[in-house]
């Protein structure tokens, strides 16, 4: 019999900007499309912390299926009451969703930190590992330095180039460097000259206040590889997004408005498709890398690393991504159905991982008690 768990999902609700200030998009009294037409521009909204509403209601909805006492936290609201949240539910374990707080999405590791300051379980990676997946050079240089393939990049400034030590080969493709979920990826983002190129890299630097990524550009499939577990990780069937239906005068990529903008060409155009058809060798490479990506990197629980595939079936790691969206929508889930597992089972799947861990945490803590040290 499956033990009742009290679970406390901790998120952060993003906000919008409308003619009466800043608001909760779950305040909203219209529908968030008609709210954006009437009283906001596009630009004053990030749509790729939208779904995080979506997300929390799966999650809680299979929670409570499965039985689970459920608290909500919105930590946007303020970290110190949220320290005192988690001090008066003493929950079993947390759910943590929080991607970032005050519109910087550093301080997704911040709270990760307060978790184990506290000593609470909470799932998904630690701060060392949020921290350094989001940074994308970092990722990078640990993936390059220890012989996982990524394509050859440069990391460049507002007015700078990429370094001609590095040799990179156009067409180059240019991302924010601290940015995830495709923010700062358009239809423009793939260049084949370095005049385009230049006017790119400014454009990316002060519209994102950073440094950029400045990458070699992969042509060929993009596979969505989605992983569980610890001690021994599994990799899931692989999820493939699909351009066939893309338009013609469009690039082959996931772009802010292909993942975000529902309705729009580019997100008609991407389809994900699971299982994905590969060859069995090339199964084996991406389980390879993967695995070694997700150990590398700090991953737990579960992650999502995304790659693309060369002509000649040669896979590249684009990003790590911990902590990913579980939405019942979302190809972490889409993976996990095509492994047999119902959305909760998933989520089940998901705490026990992060009680185990701390189990382990409890027994190597009582092993230390037991050690005599001499006077």
């Amino acid at each position: 019999m499956r033990k009742i768990l009290n679970v406390a999902i901790i998120y952060n609700e993003p906000t919008v900007q409308t003619s009466k200030g800043r608001k909760y998009l779950s305040n909203l009294t219209n529908s968030l499309d008609q709210e954006i037409n009437s009283t906001t521009k596009i630009k004053d909204i990030d749509l790729s912390e939208v779904g995080i509403l979506e997300e929390k209601q799966d999650i809680q909805h299979a929670l409570e299926k499965l039985g689970h006492n459920c608290s909500i936290f919105n930590a946007a609201d303020d970290f110190i009451n949220l320290v005192k949240f988690i001090e008066a539910k003493d929950p079993d374990v947390i759910f943590n969703m929080v991607e970032g707080l005050n519109n910087c999405s550093i301080h997704e590791m911040y709270i990760a930190g307060i978790y184990e300051l506290l000593g609470v379980t909470y799932t998904g990676a630690g701060p060392l590992a949020l921290g350094n997946c989001l940074n994308k050079n970092k990722t990078k240089d640990l993936l390059i330095a220890n012989n996982i393939p990524t394509p050859k990049y440069d990391l460049c400034s507002y007015r700078s180039l990429p370094s001609k030590d590095k040799k990179l080969k156009f067409p180059l493709i240019v991302k924010p460097a601290g940015e995830d979920a495709s923010v700062g990826i358009d239809n423009d983002s793939i260049l084949y000259n370095y005049k385009d190129l230049s006017k790119k890299i400014n454009y990316v630097c002060k519209k994102y206040k950073g440094k950029v990524i400045v990458e070699e550009y992969i042509d060929g499939r993009e596979i969505n590889v989605a992983i569980i577990g610890n001690k021994n990780p599994r990799v899931l069937p692989f999820s493939e997004i699909s351009f066939n239906k893309m338009p013609k005068n469009l690039p082959p990529i996931v772009t802010y408005r292909a993942k975000w903008i529902s309705g729009s060409a580019e997100y008609q155009g991407t389809n994900g498709v699971c299982p994905a058809k590969v060859t069995k060798s090339l199964a084996k490479k991406l389980e390879k890398i993967s695995l070694k990506a997700y150990k590398l990197m700090g991953c737990r629980d579960y992650a999502r690393i995304d790659l693309r595939i060369d002509k000649n079936n040669n896979p590249f790691i684009l990003e790590v991504n911990p902590n990913p969206d579980i939405s019942d929508e979302a190809g972490f889930a889409r993976s996990s159905r095509a492994a047999g597992y119902k959305y909760d089972e998933i989520v089940q799947q998901i705490l026990n991982f992060a009680l185990e861990r701390n189990k382990m945490k409890i027994l190597l803590t009582n092993k230390q008690k037991l050690i005599r040290i001499p006077a």
